[in-house]
Order: C-alpha cells, then sequence, then structure tokens
C-alpha cells in the first residue's frame, strides 16, 4: 500500500512539475513570439528594375529588423508581377488584398498602374506606398490612403526653366511620352517656361509603343522646324530608342539642346552603352548626398543582388532604388507604432444584386491606424531626412548633369529653398560662386562636341524656305512694288522696305533663305488689307510680312514686330502759300507788339532820365512846363533816327544816351532788316495749321485708301462727307490744287513716310505739319515669340548706325530737282522782345543807376535845407523848397559860366556880377551864400515873396549896387554896420 501510494504521490509531483514547465514554456513562448503583418509588393519584375526594388525593400526590412530586434510586428512581404502592364498591376493588387489581405502595398512602380491601384486602395482602405510613380496627376486623386514617396515630377520644371532662361532660350518643344506620365507634367512645365519668357510653339508626342520608323518620322518633323531646343519626358527604355535615332538622322550635331527630366536622369548610369548617342545631353538629376553609408550599403545590395540574379550584370542603384529601402523603413516604423490593434478585415457589402469581386472587396479595420502612422513618420533616411507633407515627399534639391564620354558630370544645382541655379552646393546649400551671376552653370560640352552655347533655333537646311508676304497696293510704288512678268510668270518685288530687309538679312550671322510672296489674287489684285495681311501670319500661312506694315496695338495681338524702321507718326499735308504782306499796315508786322510797347515805354522813360539830369544846367531842357516836356519827349524819338539837336552835356545823361543810342541801333537796324524781308522775300507759310481748323471750317480732308488713318479721323469727329479716299500721289496733288471749295481737299492725312514722299516730290507746292497722332513706324512682322524678331532689331540698329539705312532712303525718296532743304517749320517773321530784352535790360539799368547817382548828390548838396539846424519850418515846406530849387537854374554851373563869359551885351554889369565870387570871376554859389545865412531866414524870404540867393539874374538883384551891398554885408558884417 505504502509502495502504491507512492507510486501515486511520484506521478502527482510529475504531473505538477510537468505542468508548471509547460506553463514557463507557454509564458516564454508568449513574451518571444512576433506579430506578422502581411505587406503587398506590386513591381515589374520582368524588368531588371523590378528585381532591383524588390531587393532593396528586402534589405531595407532585414536592415531595419536587425536594429530593432525587440520589435513584436514584423513585416511580411507578399510579391506579385504586375507584368509591365494597368490591368496586370491592378490584378495583382486585388489580389493581394482579397485573398492575402494585405494592411499595405508598396507600389506600383509607374503612374499609370498607381491610378487604378490607388482607387482600390481608397475602396478597401489599404494603403498604397508608391516609391516610383512621379506624375502630378496622381495628387488630383486626393486619397487619403495614397503616399508618394517618390519626387514629384511638377518639382523639377522650376529646375528646368532656369536652364532655358539661363541661355535665353525664347523657344523650346517638349517631347513626352503619350500618356499619364507624360501627359501629367506639361502644364507645369509650360506654366514655369512661359515665366521665364520661353514659349512652346509645338508638341511631340510619342507613343510608349512606337517603333523605330515611327519615332524617326517625327524627329523629321522637328528638323523643319526652327526651334533647337528639346525637352524629353519619358521612361528610360523609350528615351534610349529616341536618342539612337536622333544620333542617326544628325540631331545631336552642333546647334541642338536636348534637355531631360529625371525620369532620365536619374537612370542614366543604369543606361550603359545608350550614353553614347546621348553626348552633350543636359539632364536634370535628384541630388544624393554621397554619404558614406551610402556607400556601404551600395556595397551590401551589389553583392546581394548578384548573389540573389546572378544572369544579371553591370546594374546600378537610382534613386528610385533609395526611395523603395526607404519606403520599406517607413512601413515597416508605422506598423510597430499601430501594434496588433484592428487587423482583421470585414467583408463589404454588394453594390448590386450581381456580387463581383470588387463589390465585395473587404475593408480592412486596420488601414486608417496605419494611414496615420504613416503621415506622422520621420527618419534619416538612407540619401536624407525622410518626411512627408500631405502624404508626398518633400522637396529635394536637383542636380544638372552633362553627359559626356561614358559618364555625367555635374555643371550645376537647384535647390527649393532658393530657387535658382547654382553652380556648387555648400554646407548651407547656397550659392559658392562669387560675382552677380549666381546662377550660371558650370562649363557644358554641348552636342556635337561644341563649347559655344547654341543659340536655340536655326533655318533647317533640308526645310521649306521662309515665306513672307508682301503687300500688293496702287500707290507710293516707291515702298513696295510687286512687278509680274506675264511671259516667265516671275514676280519682282522691289522697293524701299524691300532693300532694307535685304540689307538686314545680309547682317545676319547666319543664312536666311526666304521667299517674297506677294499677297494678292490670281489676276494680281491685292488679297486684302494690311491688317488680313498680318493676320495670315497669325493663321500660319506666312512666316512673317516684309514690307510698309505699320506698327499697331490691335496687330500686336497676333503677331511680334522688330523694332521700326522708318520714322513714326501721322501727319498732315498742306498747300504752302506767300505770305507776303500787301496792306497798309505792313510797317507795323516787323516788330511784335510787346516790343512795341516796351520800346515805346523806353523812349518816354529815357526822356525823362535825360530831362532830370540836364533841365538845371542845360538851357535846352529849360523853359515853360509845357516846352520842357515836348523837349524831352522829342529828344528821344528823336534817337531813333539820330536827328536830334539837343545839347547833353552832363556826363551821367552822356552815359546814359551812349547805351540808348546802341540800343536803338540795333533795335532800327533789325526793324529795317525785317521789314525789308516782309516787302521784298516771299514767306511761305501752310494754308492750315491744326487740324481742328479743318473741323471748324468744315474743308474736305483726305486719306490713303484702306489705310487705318480713316480710323483715327473719324475719331476726331470727322463727318463722312468730308473724307475723301485715294491711292496715288497725282490723285492727291490734284484734289490739293483743286482746293476743298472746288471739290478737292485742304489737307491730306497719312503717315510720316509715305507723305514725305509726297512733299519730297511736290515740296514747292506742299508741307507737312504734325505729327498729329502718334504711331510706332513702319516694321517687320513675324509669328508671336518668333527668335527671327530681336535678331532683325539688332541688325536694323546696325544698319542704321552704319548710315546705310540714310542711303537707302535716298535712292528712294527723292527730292525734286528745285525743292530746297527746309525744316518744314513755320513760325512768326515778327521780332519779339525776347531777341531784345538783354538790350532793355542794360538801358534800364543805366538809367536807373544814373538817377539814382543825381539825386543822391542833388541831396547832399542841399541837406542844410532839408535838415537845417534848429529850424521850426515843416518838413513840407523843406520838400517843397527843395523842389523849387530842383526847378532853378544851377547858376555855377560850367555850362551858364561859360555862356557868361562869352557874352559881350552883359558889359560892366557882367563884371560887376562876377566880382560878386570870390575869385572875382563867378558869381557866388548857393551854397556859399546860404553857408553866411541862417536856413531859416531863406525860408521867411520865399514865404516874403523874396527870391532866392541862389539866383542871380537880374530879377534877383533890381540893381548892382544892391547886389554890392548884400555882398558886402555878407563878407563884413562889421563894415556894414558902421555904414549905417
Amino acid at each position: 500500500m505504502s509502495s502504491m501510494e507512492n507510486q501515486k504521490r511520484r506521478i502527482s509531483i510529475n504531473l505538477v512539475l510537468l505542468s508548471w514547465i509547460f506553463m514557463v514554456a507557454a509564458i516564454a513562448a508568449e513574451n518571444t513570439s512576433t506579430i506578422p503583418v502581411n505587406v503587398g509588393v506590386v513591381v515589374d519584375l520582368d524588368e531588371v528594375s523590378g528585381k532591383m526594388y524588390l531587393s532593396c525593400i528586402e534589405m531595407a526590412l532585414s536592415d531595419f529588423y536587425a536594429s530593432h530586434a525587440q520589435y513584436k510586428t514584423r513585416v511580411v512581404l507578399n510579391t506579385s508581377n504586375s507584368h509591365e502592364d494597368v490591368v496586370g498591376a491592378a490584378d495583382a493588387a486585388l489580389d493581394l488584398i482579397t485573398n492575402v489581405e494585405v494592411k499595405a502595398i508598396l507600389g506600383p512602380m509607374t503612374s499609370m498602374q498607381a491610378t487604378f491601384v490607388v482607387k482600390l486602395g481608397e475602396k478597401a482602405h489599404v494603403p498604397i506606398i508608391s516609391f516610383s510613380a512621379t506624375s502630378p496627376s496622381l495628387t488630383s486623386l486626393q486619397s487619403s490612403y495614397f503616399f508618394q514617396f517618390a519626387q514629384n515630377d511638377s518639382t523639377q520644371v522650376k529646375a528646368i526653366s532656369g536652364i532655358v532662361q539661363n541661355f535665353g532660350w525664347r523657344r523650346v518643344v517638349p517631347i513626352y511620352v503619350d500618356n499619364m506620365y507624360g501627359e501629367g507634367i506639361m502644364p507645369f512645365l509650360i506654366d514655369a517656361l512661359l515665366e521665364v519668357d520661353a514659349h512652346v510653339p509645338y508638341r511631340s508626342v510619342i507613343s510608349q509603343s512606337a517603333t523605330d520608323e515611327q519615332i524617326e518620322i517625327e524627329l523629321y518633323e522637328l528638323m523643319t522646324m526652327q526651334t533647337r531646343v528639346f525637352i524629353v519626358h519619358m521612361m528610360p527604355k523609350l528615351a534610349s530608342q529616341l536618342f539612337a535615332k536622333a544620333k542617326e538622322i544628325g540631331m545631336m550635331n552642333k546647334g541642338f539642346v536636348w534637355i531631360t527630366t529625371n525620369g532620365i536622369g536619374d537612370h542614366l548610369k543604369a543606361m550603359g552603352s545608350v550614353m553614347n548617342s546621348m553626348q552633350g545631353v543636359l539632364s536634370v538629376e535628384t541630388a544624393v548626398l554621397d554619404t558614406l553609408k551610402l556607400r556601404e550599403f551600395k556595397t551590401r545590395w551589389k553583392r546581394q543582388f548578384q548573389q540573389d540574379y546572378p544572369e544579371i550584370i553591370d546594374v546600378e542603384l537610382d534613386a528610385f532604388g533609395y526611395r523603395a529601402y526607404d519606403a520599406a523603413f517607413a512601413i515597416a516604423m508605422a506598423v510597430e507604432k499601430v501594434g496588433n490593434v484592428g487587423f482583421g478585415f470585414q467583408k463589404g457589402n454588394a453594390s448590386s444584386l450581381k456580387s463581383t469581386d470588387l463589390g465585395t472587396l473587404k475593408v480592412s479595420q486596420y488601414g486608417s491606424n496605419l494611414s496615420n502612422a504613416l503621415s506622422l513618420t520621420s527618419f534619416r533616411g538612407i540619401v536624407g531626412d525622410f518626411s512627408l507633407v500631405d502624404r508626398q515627399l518633400q522637396l529635394s534639391t536637383f542636380m544638372i548633369v552633362n553627359v559626356n564620354g561614358n559618364g555625367v558630370r555635374a555643371v550645376g544645382y537647384w535647390t527649393p529653398e532658393n530657387g535658382r541655379l547654382m553652380k556648387q552646393l555648400n554646407s548651407t546649400n547656397s550659392c559658392n560662386v562669387s560675382g552677380f551671376k549666381c546662377d550660371a552653370l558650370g562649363p557644358i560640352i554641348w552636342p556635337g562636341e561644341s563649347s559655344s552655347v547654341p543659340k536655340g533655333w536655326e533655318i533647317p537646311e533640308n526645310g521649306t524656305r521662309l515665306r513672307f508676304g508682301v503687300p500688293v497696293k496702287d500707290g507710293f510704288t516707291e515702298f513696295v512694288k510687286v512687278t509680274t512678268d506675264l511671259g516667265t510668270n516671275t514676280t519682282d518685288v522691289t522697293g524701299f522696305s524691300i532693300d532694307v530687309f535685304k540689307a538686314v538679312v545680309e547682317l545676319l550671322p547666319y543664312a536666311l533663305p526666304y521667299e517674297l510672296i506677294p499677297y494678292a489674287y490670281p489676276n494680281g489684285t491685292s488679297a486684302g488689307t494690311y491688317n488680313d495681311l498680318i493676320y495670315q501670319v497669325y493663321l500660319g500661312n506666312f512666316d512673317g510680312v516684309v514690307g510698309d506694315a505699320t506698327i499697331r496695338a490691335n496687330r500686336t495681338l497676333y503677331v511680334d514686330f522688330a523694332m521700326p524702321y522708318t520714322e513714326s507718326g501721322v501727319v498732315m499735308v498742306v498747300p504752302i502759300i506767300d505770305s507776303r504782306t500787301k496792306n497798309a499796315w505792313v510797317f507795323l508786322q516787323p516788330l511784335t507788339w510787346n516790343l512795341w510797347m516796351t520800346t515805346l515805354c523806353f523812349f518816354i522813360f529815357i526822356g525823362f532820365v535825360i530831362w532830370v539830369l540836364e533841365h538845371r544846367i542845360n538851357e535846352d531842357f529849360r523853359g515853360p512846363p509845357s516846352h520842357q516836356v515836348g523837349t524831352s519827349f522829342w529828344f528821344s524819338f528823336s534817337t531813333m533816327v539820330f536827328s536830334h539837336r539837343e545839347r547833353v552835356v552832363s556826363n551821367l545823361g552822356r552815359f546814359v544816351m551812349i547805351i540808348w543810342v546802341f540800343v536803338v541801333l540795333i533795335v532800327t537796324q533789325s526793324y529795317t532788316a525785317n521789314l525789308a524781308s516782309l516787302l521784298t522775300v516771299p514767306k511761305l507759310r501752310p494754308a492750315v495749321n491744326d487740324i481742328n481748323d479743318l473741323l471748324r471750317n468744315g474743308d474736305n480732308v483726305g486719306y490713303m485708301r484702306g489705310a487705318y488713318v480713316y480710323g483715327l479721323l473719324k475719331e476726331v469727329k470727322f463727318d463722312d462727307s468730308k473724307l475723301k479716299a485715294y491711292g496715288s500721289m497725282e490723285e492727291i496733288d490734284d484734289a490739293l490744287s483743286k482746293g476743298s471749295a472746288n471739290g478737292g481737299i485742304a489737307a491730306i492725312v497719312h503717315e510720316t513716310p509715305y507723305m514725305k514722299l509726297l512733299v519730297a516730290k511736290y515740296c514747292s507746292k506742299y508741307t507737312m505739319i504734325g505729327p498729329i497722332f502718334k504711331t510706332d513706324g513702319f516694321g517687320f512682322a513675324f509669328p508671336k515669340n518668333s527668335p527671327l524678331v530681336s535678331d532683325i532689331t539688332q541688325a536694323i540698329l546696325n544698319l542704321t548706325d552704319d548710315g546705310l539705312m540714310t542711303k537707302i532712303e535716298d535712292k528712294w525718296i527723292k527730292k525734286d530737282s528745285n525743292c530746297k532743304d527746309s525744316d518744314g517749320n513755320f513760325s512768326s517773321s515778327a521780332l519779339g522782345l525776347d531777341s531784345f530784352w538783354g538790350l532793355f535790360l542794360i538801358a534800364g539799368i543805366a538809367s536807373i543807376f544814373a538817377l539814382i547817382i543825381f539825386v543822391t548828390s542833388f541831396l547832399y548838396e542841399h541837406k542844410h535845407v532839408l535838415m537845417p539846424p534848429d529850424s521850426g519850418t515843416s518838413k513840407l515846406k523843406r520838400i517843397r523848397t527843395m523842389f523849387e530849387i530842383f526847378n532853378e537854374k544851377k547858376l555855377n554851373s560850367h555850362t551858364f559860366r561859360s555862356s557868361r563869359h562869352s557874352d559881350s551885351g552883359i558889359g560892366a554889369q557882367d563884371h560887376e556880377v562876377k566880382a560878386l565870387s570870390p575869385n572875382n570871376n563867378w558869381p557866388e554859389s548857393p551854397q556859399s551864400y546860404t553857408n553866411h545865412t541862417d536856413a531859416t531866414s531863406i525860408f521867411s524870404d520865399r514865404e516874403q515873396g523874396t527870391p532866392s540867393h541862389g539866383q542871380a539874374s537880374p530879377e534877383t538883384f533890381p540893381n548892382i549896387e544892391l547886389a554890392i551891398t548884400i555882398q558886402e554885408t555878407h563878407e563884413n558884417p562889421e563894415t556894414t554896420q558902421s555904414r549905417a
């Protein structure tokens, strides 16, 4: 019994131990187990690139979990082959979602494949992570379950437009594949080119399945065009065909420019021998920072890839392979963040009674959380920082490479931070180039091993000549004349405009094959107006217009003009008439009224000045007031003919007269010359001076038949009944000769070049007035954004600077032999004050200066009268006394002394009067007299009617005895008292 109990006890213990062991093992197993998460991979395994991307994804997961062994989740790859087909990719994705219940899908590879797969992912809530689909149109799907880890194609258009702008190209032709990948970038590329003033005249679309023959036909079509700058956007396989055929037919020679997008640039190293056909190509490539980590990865990947696919050799990793590696890293991190929440699928409801696979598509309970986790994922990737904005990879730097030899060479960079091209990058991602041109690229070897920058366009040698339309008209054929020889059926085009164009073409640095096509019906008559001819260029029927086409705003909407080669403006030609005046008042016309009035005022002013300076010392200017006024004015006006008899004896008066006589001499001589000219020389003036005169008078006005000038005349309110159209110079001459009153016209209004020709022929009859309207002259027209415009403009400038334009003009615009050079300006022949104001200014200043000296001297001489000491006389009386003294003779003047000395009729009285002077020769001056007499007595004597002592006339002294007594009294008061 005891043995049995012991045995049972041992069994129980063993069972307990075994249970404990199983429990510990279960706990340990629970702690060490991982959660598998199915993730699909859709790639083209038939392509080397598909195998490359799958290898990168596998290596990424291996590297991730090797460094994150503690993570609970494990991504399990489920690979499906899309077979390079859109339907195949959709079928693979549908199988992975429905049957494998993958939680996310990496791929597919192309944008076309991704379009439908993204829609499946949206419906099943399965995130789709594309590492190689780059089309900008994918963003329009606006799916919250689509992640574009590849660089969007639209991000590189700025780099491409920067290249075009850097070299000044104005026309570019894009060559792209005919699918979503090719078309998606076009709107963005064209907008970027327009921002740098580059235009797209043509788009070359090539089918994805195009044969070599089809590609060759398209390239030959491009060779017949002028544009030589091509932007290629397609996948590497099709690009290889394109460049091989381009090299074969000679489109990789000198003068051509080829730029490729990063769809080709990122695969250049993998294209191998194809690069022999791409020598000189510029390509945009996603810049990858070459780090030690990247080099180690490339070495490990290459070793692993050769082990997995030994039959594939010489494979190079591209940027998409790096993106695939980072995408696998990102999905592994996001899966770990979500954990084991919601791993199941919920079966969807059928959309119709008849069930289909799509109608019953399962909905992932895990997708929403995984999508949110992916959006927030950021880490240091294999080629740089990895982060998303709106589920798209952030902008990266692009490198501009030049294909040379067996490899590529970096010539510049474009960064989103700077938004421009740079030669080099430094650690701060800024420009290292010194100087102002920081956005220039490095040296480039262009196609044909040329180091000179292609100008971007050429006249194709194997193409047809450029067809330039020429206007056909009847009048003014000196500018353009079309002559047809019916016998030989040949057409000859001559004229001023044609010679200018031929001279311009000769100055171009290249040959320009062209032919001039008259714009006419088969019978030789004009096929339309100038506007119609310009519009033919817009329609593509002509490559330009050569002739006398005016540059107008409405025409620039359809074509571009080179700079004008003639004068601008619309002028008016009117008859000229002889304006020699034959009336009684012609003598007034030589001077303007302001000059007449100024001269009259100065005559009066000078007469007054001379009177002031002379009347105290000059008997010619004394006498009754009326006599003095008349004498002063007579003297002043008589200087006009230099017939004045009055003497001028003061130095100040003579100073004024010297200047005034010079002024009168200049004015009278000018008057005489101008009057003679008016009476003898023909004076030609325009019959009409302004277009408003024509409106006011209601005159008839002419214009050239079919010209836009008719519209200008209507704008200024001319009535239709007053406007008459003409076609030749002879008709215009006849109408102007008749005049408006006789059924002709009073003026012809047209452009300056035509009217110069008319006036040159009839210079003795007509003249130009204006310009009355503004225009831009004649110019050669070309299609919009034509590269010829800038070259023709430069050649016109050179033609003008060299003087050749003047020679051509002299050849065609010939003046009549009787014509004299005239500038055509007509103005009044009357002389104005503006020609003489300087003379009058000098005369006025001299006169005022003389008056100031005289008045100052006079006031100083009689200051005892104006300011007597201890006088109670009012100021009014003193001022009145000063005027009385001013009106009296200055007896001590040398003029009066000379007259007395020479007058023998005075006799003894004169001798005694002389004794009044201290020197016994002349009477004492009023100053000496008043110096001995109190000033107050002078005013009292004048109040009583006693004459002033300053007067020495007989009226002042009734007899000589009284004079002697007064003199003795002043000389010796004591003697006077003793006599008393």
